[in-house]
């Protein structure tokens, strides 16, 4: 195991972005959304098992939509589509239990419009593990945000994926090498025990 792995466990918490029924329930690439939400929850577990803070967080416009962005686009924009009831409920592999965090979120970015900077700084985090769909969206957008807030950070391989499976190597080799560490699931399980 790599030293730069070590984990302080109590500065450090588990963010995982957006698992939740609507989005995965389609596809992604290069892991699918089962995967995904196996190895997050795998680390939820040893999380919890070491007293250490879980952040779930899920996004959904409010009820009357108008916080949604409209930005003119090239690209066709689904942000006005009618979603399903259950859209925005986090998968029940992940819980939550007793003791973690729902974060709910307007924007791709879990931080912007959101207590969990607050949360985090209250319960002296330094270091985030970060996972979630899709790699380049809300993983991303969470992840620049958390580099200029001064947190350390762990991106989590293969409990990421994106639309594409170019899209989220793009993004694990450009940009998150360069603002923290990436490991896989195994290796932050070995880290923790």
């Amino acid at each position: 195991m790599n030293e730069s792995t070590d984990i302080d466990k109590t500065r450090t918490a588990l963010v995982v972005i957006d698992l939740q029924k609507g989005i995965v329930g389609m596809p992604s690439e290069p892991h699918p959304a089962n995967v995904v939400v196996a190895n997050a929850t795998k680390l939820t577990q040893a999380f919890r098992k070491n007293h250490m803070p879980v952040f779930l967080v899920r996004v959904t416009p409010s009820a009357d939509g108008k916080d949604g962005l409209q930005p003119l686009t090239d690209s066709k924009s689904q942000m006005n589509v009618q979603r399903p009831s259950d859209w925005a409920e986090i998968v029940p592999e992940l819980g939550p239990q007793p003791g973690d965090f729902v974060i709910t979120k307007r924007q791709w970015g879990a931080f912007y419009g959101t207590e969990l900077d607050l949360q985090l700084r209250r319960r002296g985090i330094e270091t985030i593990l970060l996972c979630g769909i899709s790699t380049n969206v809300g993983v991303e957008s969470t992840a620049r945000f958390a580099y200029e807030y001064g947190y350390q950070q762990i991106f989590v391989e293969d409990a990421c994926s994106a639309r594409s499976a170019d899209e989220h190597k793009h993004t694990m080799k450009t940009t998150f090498a360069r603002i923290g560490r990436i490991r896989t699931t195994e290796e932050l399980l070995a880290a923790l025990e």
